[in-house]
């Protein structure tokens, strides 16, 4: 069997319990179809470049699936005439990625960032003495 990533965009309105139905039903189709939904990730609610169909976030969802090419052509169809998914693209990948994906890791790696964080050597730059107010700044 053919393996494969879907990565659909639901609409912004809708709650994350919604979101995670619309994953289920994902996973019901490839199911019925003799194939395997490997992983499951939901990216969470994400700014789009561009707005589309009045939307300017989306909520993100990727399937890894495996399995044959119908199941595939029937979960495309089933989800172009969802209205709730703005967007989809499924791809054929040669293997699937083991552990958390690109957009997981990415976010893990802002948290541990947590705003300033670590900003290079910079050195010490020690104790700067006191600066003259600014009125008694001279300017050339």
């Amino acid at each position: 069997m053919a393996l494969y990533e879907h990565v659909f965009l639901a609409r912004q309105d809708l709650a994350q319990a919604q979101v995670d139905a619309l994953a289920e039903a994902a996973t019901k189709i490839v199911e019925e179809g003799n194939g395997k939904v490997v992983k499951t990730e939901t990216w969470g609610l994400r700014s789009l470049a561009y707005r589309i169909a009045k939307n300017r976030k989306a909520h993100y969802v990727m399937l890894q699936i495996d399995g044959p090419a119908g199941v595939v052509a029937e979960l495309e169809r089933q989800t172009a005439i969802n209205e709730d998914v703005i967007r989809y693209m499924t791809i054929r990948v040669d293997e699937l990625e083991q552990g958390p994906s690109a957009m997981m890791r990415r976010g893990d790696r802002d948290g541990r960032r947590d705003g300033r964080g670590d900003r290079g050597d910079r050195g010490d730059r020690g104790d700067r003495g006191d600066r003259p107010r600014r009125e008694d700044r001279e300017f050339a």
